[in-house]
Formats: C-alpha cells, sequence, structure tokens
C-alpha cells in the first residue's frame, strides 16, 4: 500500500502511518528500530531495496531522507516536505517513508525526522554514499545509537577513511569494515589451528580498497607485525598470507565466491567466501547496536611495511 503526501508536515505523515497500518492490519509493535537513511535521488532506489530486504530479519521502520536543493534564488529559500508513505509488500517487513525536503528544509531534516521515530525503540542512521565529515555530531547522526558510512562508495576511499578516523565517536562503523567479517572470522580460525606465530602479513587487493586497508590496519592492531599490501586486478580482496615460523597460511579468492585455504602441515580445502549484498551487510549491522571497539582499533591503526631485504655480497 502506499500514500502519497505533497506540502506536508510531519504529523499528517504520522496519520498517514496509522491509517494505513489499520487498513492492512499490520500493528507497529513488531518493529525493533527506525533506520534513517540519508541519501539522494540517484541512489535512493538501491537502498530502498537493500533496507527491505535486511528489514526481513530486523523488522523497522525506515525513513529516507531525500535532500532536494533548489537551483533558483527564489526556490531556494521555499520549504516543502513531499512524502510517501509504503506499508505491507511494498515496505519489506515494516513500513517506509520517503521525506522529499525542499529548500531551506533540506537543512533541518532532525525536525522532520524527530516526530517520526519510534518511541523507545534504537536508531540507525546510514550514509549509503556522502557522509558528513563527523557521523555523531551530524544532526541526524546524533539522534542515532549506530551511524553507518560506506568509504567504498566514494571517489577517494582512503581519504575517506582518514575522514573516519579523525572524526570517529562511538557507535561509528563502516561498510568497509563490515565486508571483512568473513575475512576475519576465517583467519581468527585458521591462527587458531595452526598455533605458530605471525610475524608477517601480506593483503593482496585492487588498488584503494578501504576493506583491504582496513584489514591491513587489523594485523598492526591485533597482531603487530609487519603489512605488506599487494595491488592485484580485483575483485576487492583477494588474497591474504599470514607467514609464520612454521610456513604460510593463506587464503586466496581471486574471483567468484569460492576461496582456498592452506594451513602448514594439513590439507587445503575450499571455502566459501562470496562477495556479499548491501543487504546483507546492512542486516548484519543491525544485529548489534553497541560500539564496534575492533573497528575502532583497526581504524585508528598504523601500518608498518617490511623491512626492505639487504642484498649481502660474497
Amino acid at each position: 500500500m502506499k500514500i502519497d503526501l505533497t506540502d506536508t508536515t510531519s504529523s499528517k505523515i504520522n496519520k498517514a502511518l496509522v491509517q494505513a497500518r489499520r487498513a492492512i492490519g499490520t500493528p507497529a509493535v513488531g518493529m525493533v528500530l527506525t533506520l534513517v537513511i540519508v541519501t539522494d535521488e540517484e541512489n535512493a532506489y538501491d537502498s530502498i531495496k537493500a533496507a527491505g530486504d535486511a528489514s526481513r530479519e530486523h523488522p523497522s521502520r525506515t525513513l529516507v531522507v531525500i535532500k532536494r536543493h533548489a537551483r533558483s534564488p527564489r526556490d531556494r529559500h521555499a520549504t516543502r516536505l513531499d512524502a510517501e508513505v509504503r506499508v505491507g509488500t511494498d515496505a519489506g517487513a515494516g513500513e517506509t517513508v520517503l521525506l522529499r525536503l525542499h529548500g531551506e528544509l533540506a537543512d533541518r531534516a532532525d525536525s522532520v525526522v524527530l516526530p517520526l521515530l519510534l518511541p523507545d525503540a534504537p536508531v540507525v542512521v546510514w550514509w549509503p554514499v556522502d557522509a558528513p565529515p563527523v557521523p555523531a555530531r551530524d544532526p541526524l547522526g546524533a539522534l542515532a545509537q549506530r551511524r553507518i558510512t560506506d568509504a567504498y562508495a566514494v571517489a577517494e576511499p582512503l581519504s575517506e577513511l582518514a575522514a573516519r578516523a579523525s572524526g570517529y565517536e562511538p557507535g561509528d562503523t563502516d561498510l568497509a569494515w563490515t565486508r571483512l567479517t568473513p575475512w576475519r572470522s576465517m583467519l581468527a580460525a585458521a591462527l587458531d589451528q595452526a598455533r605458530a606465530e605471525v610475524v608477517s602479513a601480506v593483503v593482496e587487493s585492487e588498488a584503494d580498497n578501504p576493506s583491504a586497508e582496513l584489514l591491513a590496519r587489523w594485523f598492526a592492531a591485533r597482531l603487530g607485525v609487519p603489512v605488506e599490501q599487494v595491488v592485484t586486478a580485483g575483485p576487492v580482496v583477494t588474497a591474504v598470507r599470514l607467514r609464520t615460523a612454521d610456513g604460510e597460511i593463506h587464503i586466496d579468492r581471486p574471483e567468484g565466491p569460492v576461496a582456498r585455504l592452506s594451513i602448514p602441515g594439513q590439507p587445503g580445502r575450499v571455502l566459501a567466501l562470496k562477495v556479499r549484498t548491501t543487504a546483507e551487510l546492512i542486516a548484519e549491522e543491525l544485529r548489534r547496536l553497541d560500539p564496534d571497539e575492533a573497528y575502532a582499533a583497526a581504524l585508528h591503526a598504523r601500518i608498518t611495511p617490511p623491512a626492505p631485504e639487504v642484498a649481502t655480497g660474497d
């Protein structure tokens, strides 16, 4: 069910939500959180689809904030709120409200969003593309327990990570880190089996990949070893090598959903290691609302490159 509202208010949107729920017999009490998506028209469709898929695991009220800045000086000062309310099959397992903020109202999005938050429920804010320099100090970010950014979706991912590190507050996270969960789980399990001290690490990936950068920093933070970063054709992270005194622990995923794991003294094995969808990444982030201390440690870690080999004469 869809309800279109033009030149409306937050109060009228709340009334439309109640009307829509009554029409289809869906109560609001089953929703566990409010997800606020701050995006533009270009990326709105993909973001809404990902949130809808994730809502099947986490039924939520999704508020999609689309800021429409007028070009002409006259229209720039005019304010208008247009909304589209979706419930039932049009909104996954929750309900979705598209909020198009025109004119000066675009700079006061928090005043529109605040009355629409579910009472006594956690708030998560997600910026699929362009995030503010310090998400926790953004008016919308200040409403949330968790703030999700994505360094992979910007023009300069490594510069974005630097900004995320300088402006980090507990509750911040980035989907570049979430993409590493299967890698980190498999590497931790491999180290438990090998039980050998790691002396250095190698991360192979496409150029300027923020997940590879965070993985290298995670090794530096957790293992305290030199880390070498090797550029490959991709896609994303293609291989990780952990060098130990007993040999090399190696996970290789050049392409596709399958990786190969090699541990010294053990037969090689094949692992499922696919590139996950945005919906899967968002669903994972919505499972935890406490600060991610491992992400914070990796974000602030400094990588020590391996010492260059010194040639010796006879």
